[in-house]
């Protein structure tokens, strides 16, 4: 009996992770994150609940379908759950080797793996088949089983005329779904758009007429994992006679790793490094950034309220948001457009040229793929519920007519499908949830309030509160702070300092900052964090209350 449990991904955008059982031997494909709403303080990512692996003892491999951050974000998180490889492509293994690093993982066996390849895990050979994305080196799993062949496209859209030349795999899928295939789950995130996703090259034109346009420095702001945006880019400021600085440390390290692999290729002279951007002319200078969600401490956010150290804005320059915001970042994005806008830049972005282009397939291609690979059982994955069950009222339309008509099976996280010689059905559901992630890697914690139950139980509570002046961003009044369950020698000394070092802060901060709640929220609770675990070395929690007057 085959055993199929989507750990996260399903229902949800983000955190994406299915697990596979046959007998004694579990795959995990993909183990991704999801970033929080601002409400969920402290946290700096979400990650599915491995309970399910403990359950199993350990899975034999992990295997990635590419190197986006909802597919491998999880990887260092989930590892003391797999006992195996880790499987991907070079580019996919180089973004996951740093993270390993980071948390001082080492001695796992990265396994390269190119399409058309396959590799055996006990019962299981996973076949790697290319597929086209946002992102290079990108692949669709087929995996066989005792039982047939199951297949996962990872993120895909269908592009004709790749940057890389590496075309989608049509004729593997054609022929899988002519030999018999047991189960499809395919990617939703697009099947409330209609037609065609465009392909990466049509930004160009777009980009052609604004590095035409742009009489000063011209910053563009994409997901630092954009290695094709990264290269059309590149490319016209080389045609353009303009210099690239990569800005930001994603842009900087993403640049690096795909420069090494070959995946992204610049002309001798044409890069600069952020710190030479100031001995430029604006005119000549092209900086790609990361923040284009509006991150509080991304380049762009901080290139927006005058804070970087290198790269400065006026009113000559353009700054183009080369991606989709993804929902629940509106407001961020918009405040980081209306500081821009202060300095006197152009924005442009997707609504007003077209400056992206989706990475993930419209419906024709999402019914493309349901004709060729004519599964026994459709399971739509990656999406909220809505799109879910979009994407199987258009399978019913496929599927419509052919005999034996396909079953359709809408599932949501911790779902247990079981598929034997009976067919499939849901047996019942699994353990699943979700892990917050603290950054600073103290806490982490199956559940939110948990999480903060044991911050606070062991460094207690500060609430910074400072006044501020609505109009003018002074400082009104000494700043106060209250502490709850925060005891230390000498407390009384060491709130007196608190208290200065959060007037410092404030009269530190442009007016800009002062005045955007979020922004001096943020630095305020960093500073204050820092000079706690200094002075104390203790982790209080720190809440921040910044009344306007």
């Amino acid at each position: 009996m085959l055993e199929v449990v989507a750990l996260g991904g399903v229902g949800e955008f983000g955190m994406n992770m299915l697990a596979l059982t046959w007998g004694e031997t579990t795959v995990v494909v993909d183990a991704g994150v999801m970033f929080p709403d601002p409400d969920l303080l402290g946290v700096d990512r979400i990650i599915p609940d491995p309970a399910y692996l403990q359950q199993k003892g350990s899975a034999a491999a992990l295997v990635l379908t590419h190197g986006h951050e909802d597919h491998i974000g999880g990887v260092p998180h989930v590892l003391a759950h797999v006992a195996g490889p880790i499987y991907g492509t070079p580019l996919t293994l180089a973004l996951v080797e740093p993270k390993l690093e980071e948390h001082g993982i080492t001695g796992r066996q990265l396994v390269r793996v190119r399409p058309r390849e396959r590799v055996a895990v006990g019962p299981f050979t996973i076949e790697f088949i290319r597929v086209t994305h946002s992102i290079p080196d990108c692949v669709a799993l087929a995996i066989h089983t005792p039982l047939g062949v199951v297949v996962h496209t990872g993120d895909f859209k269908i592009d004709q005329t790749p940057i890389d030349g590496q075309h989608f795999d049509v004729h593997r899928f054609a022929e899988l779904g002519a030999s018999g295939v047991l189960a499809l789950f395919a990617d939703s995130t697009n099947i409330d758009r209609r037609g065609f996703t465009g392909s990466e090259l049509e930004v160009v034109e777009a980009f052609e007429e604004i590095f035409t346009s742009a009489s000063g420095k011209l910053i563009v702001a994409a997901f630092a994992s954009s290695i094709y945006r990264m290269q059309i880019l590149v490319d016209l400021a080389a045609q353009f006679d303009r210099k690239v600085a990569f800005v930001g440390r994603g842009m900087i390290q993403n640049s690096e790793i795909a420069q090494r692999l070959g995946y992204l290729r610049i002309p001798t002279g044409v890069q600069i490094r952020d710190a030479d951007v100031p001995s430029y002319p604006a005119q000549d200078v092209l900086c790609l950034s990361t923040g284009s969600q509006g991150e509080p401490m991304s380049a762009l956010s901080r290139i927006a309220i005058d804070d970087h150290r290198f790269v400065k804005v006026t009113d000559d320059d353009t700054v183009v948001i080369s991606a989709r915001a993804i929902p629940g970042n509106e407001k961020a994005i918009g405040r980081v457009v209306n500081h821009l806008a202060r300095r006197g830049a152009v924005v442009i972005h997707e609504g007003i040229k077209h400056v992206h282009v989706s990475g993930h397939g419209s419906e024709e291609e999402l019914k493309l793929m349901l004709s060729l690979v004519r599964p026994r059982y459709f399971v739509p994955v990656h999406g909220e519920y809505r799109q879910l069950s979009q994407h199987a009222r258009v399978a019913k339309r496929v599927f419509a007519g052919r005999d034996p008509r396909p079953e359709i099976l809408l599932v949501e996280n911790g779902d247990v499908l079981h598929f034997d010689d009976q067919g499939a059905r849901i047996a019942g559901k699994a353990p699943v949830g979700r892990v917050l992630i603290d950054g600073t890697l103290t806490g982490e914690v199956g559940d939110e309030v948990l999480r903060d139950r044991r911050h606070l139980a062991e460094d207690g509570l500060v609430v910074p509160v400072v006044a501020i002046n609505k109009q003018t961003g002074a400082l009104e009044g000494v700043p106060d702070i209250i502490t709850r369950g925060f005891v230390m020698e000498d407390s009384q000394a060491l709130l007196a300092d608190g208290a200065r070092l959060l007037s410092e802060v404030v009269e530190q901060a442009s007016v800009e900052e002062r005045t955007d709640q979020g922004l001096i929220k943020e630095k305020l609770r960093t500073e204050l964090r820092r000079f706690f675990r200094k002075r104390s070395g203790r982790r209080p929690f720190v809440l921040p209350v910044i009344m306007e007057i």
